[in-house]
């Protein structure tokens, strides 16, 4: 049997839940004294919900104008490239879920970086053979080949209603670029204290500072006319523009002048992929969620495989009680997604063992109601093998289709250059891979051979988007930036819908806790009752009073139509219905 204790010893001191050194990461969500007195926004035909206003309006506008969800999405996808530089973008990557009425259908679309074909598995070691973080969290080498724009032009023509060209979509973004808008809300909170790790890089430093060189300011204006040019090329040439001729090249050449491997090649062999969703049922409910390279769907059907044994309604929300029981099934299954999962395109990883309920049955015999797993006893013992930063937008329509998108960049700014001459900003998605097995990535998540990197490999990633079905239609659409916290706040609204009940808004707003198996911390936001602490603190657990941002902004259907809810934790998120 394999020695955990063993072979996690010598990481024991870097394990420790290490996120991007940022003032927003740092901040303190205080939930309002009752998560029910947080009301959501309702609309009888298309909602739109998202962590910024005015990529919000222009996905409601193309409601309006007869737009399905999906023309929406893509709508949103790309406004956020330009007013949530932090996280939405065209130089970075991620998922979308989509539940088509209109075709019958379910899709996952993933969009997520790839690694450059000079990337080497040792890539993020140090001379000393030990994992180095600066070269995949600071360093052009952590830059992935971007996937948002063919993943949004994919979803556009493949699941779009046919009314609007990639052009007319693009539009919006493009004029926003080009004429600017106001700094307020998250962008004025996080571009003060991110200047200084943009400033490494000349351009990027100019692209986000006054006339003085001093960092853009709640009421200043941001313009972006490169980017307002790149955006100009997609809509003109389809993804072509992006991925080939002058753009692709700028980006090549920004990259591996600032000592990255990332060429003109790896952007033109750059693919979205349409793949089958993770499918799952939680008390009678259908849930479709992302399939790998995220880990997102198969960890969050696990968990609630696991759940579903206990009769949570029967235990207070946010009690003692069920706060345990998912701990402890958040521990088991982090500890599979460490052992397991990667790129499928490599790794032939035992999803089907994983998303049963049998293997689930057999996960939560190992619980102790009384007392905490040690995180050695929840390591995986090998079932049988078969032959942050990030943003998230959901958005449903009056036709029945709904859509869950997370993008991302990784960090805030993703590495924080902005290649010349285009205006996008690049990730620092590589972070994601394992540099080396049981080492952590910056959000403390460990990993092993499944997700060490490799030429053209997509990094495991968290990303949740995740639709809730009732007899075949939508009932709950989320899903959450985060990084590692992500599934676990994705697992709580649902089960705060679906157990106790709580509307949408009520269900966003309350409280939440994450664990990931390693480290054994259990971090709480503030609003649990200290009594509820103490006592899970008796039961075992290693109680953390800091979790770090999560926004989940999710939209759930009601007897009057649909109800948004922006996540309060980001200033700023906006829901929009007509």
């Amino acid at each position: 049997m394999t020695n955990w204790r063993k072979i996690f010893a010598a990481a024991a001191i870097v394990i420790a839940f290490t996120t991007p050194a940022s003032a927003q990461e740092r901040r303190v969500y205080s939930p309002p004294a009752s998560a029910h007195s947080v009301r959501g926004t309702s609309a009888e035909n298309g909602m739109v919900v998202a962590q910024e206003r005015l990529a919000t309006q222009i996905g409601a506008d193309v409601l309006r104008q007869g737009g399905n969800a999906v023309d929406a999405a893509v709508a949103v996808g790309f406004a956020m490239a330009v007013s949530y530089p932090r996280a939405g973008n065209i130089g970075g990557g991620g998922f979308m879920v989509i539940h088509s009425a209109e075709r019958g259908q379910d899709v996952a679309i993933d969009f997520r970086e790839t690694a450059p074909a000079a990337t080497k598995q040792d890539i993020f070691l140090g001379p000393d053979g030990k994992p180095d973080p600066a070269k995949s969290r600071d360093s052009a080498l952590g830059i992935g080949v971007p996937g948002t724009v063919a993943g949004l032009a994919l979803a556009l023509e493949k699941f779009g209603s046919g009314n609007f060209t990639l052009a007319q979509i693009i539009k919006p973004a493009i004029d926003l670029a080009r004429d600017g808008f106001v700094v307020t809300d998250d962008t004025a909170d996080t571009l003060s204290f991110m200047y200084q790790r943009m400033a490494r890089w000349p351009n990027s430093a100019k692209s986000f500072s006054r006339p003085d060189g001093t960092p853009l300011h709640e009421g200043d204006r941001l313009i972006q006319s490169d980017l307002a040019a790149t955006l100009t090329a997609v809509a003109e040439q389809g993804p072509r523009g992006f991925y080939e001729g002058p753009v692709a090249e700028k980006l090549a050449k920004a990259v591996r002048d600032s000592g990255g491997i990332m060429t003109a090649d790896d952007l033109k062999s750059y693919q979205a992929v349409i793949r089958a969703p993770v499918r799952g049922s939680y008390r009678g409910y259908d849930i479709v969620a992302m399939p790998l390279p995220s880990s997102g769907g198969t960890v969050l059907v696990e968990i609630l495989n696991i759940l579903e044994g206990f009769a949570l309604a029967d235990m207070k929300q946010n009690s003692a009680a069920s706060l345990h029981v998912m701990i402890e099934a958040m521990k088991r299954a982090y500890a599979d997604r460490a052992r397991y999962l990667g790129d499928p395109a490599f790794i032939n990883a035992p999803t089907n063992i994983l998303l049963s309920k049998d293997y689930a049955a057999k996960q939560r015999a190992t619980i102790d109601l009384a007392r905490a797993t040690p995180w050695a006893d929840a390591a995986p013992k090998a079932p049988a093998r078969e032959g942050s930063n990030t943003t998230h937008y959901s958005v449903v329509d009056a036709r029945g289709n709904a859509v869950s998108t997370t993008y991302t960049l990784n960090f805030p700014y993703g590495v924080g250059l902005v290649a010349e001459g285009t205006g996008v900003l690049l990730n620092n998605e590589l972070d994601d891979f394992t540099a080396a097995p049981g080492a952590s990535n910056a959000f403390g998540l460990v990993g092993f051979e499944a997700n060490l990197p490799g030429p053209g490999k997509r990094p495991l990633s968290s990303m949740s988007p995740t639709i809730v079905l009732k007899d075949g239609k939508p009932v709950l659409v989320t899903g959450s930036p985060g990084g590692s916290r992500i599934i676990s706040a994705v697992t709580q609204v649902i089960v705060n819908a679906l157990d106790y009940r709580m509307d949408i808004a009520a269900a966003v707003a309350a409280p939440r806790m994450h664990h990931q198996w390693l480290p054994e911390d259990v971090r709480f936001e503030r609003g649990f009752p200290e009594e509820v602490l103490s006592e899970l603190k008796a039961r075992g657990h290693k109680v953390v009073d800091q979790l770090g941002q999560t926004s989940a902004n999710s939209i759930a259907v009601t007897p009057h139509g649909w109800e948004g809810a922006p996540d309060p934790r980001t200033r700023g998120a906006w829901a929009e219905g007509y």
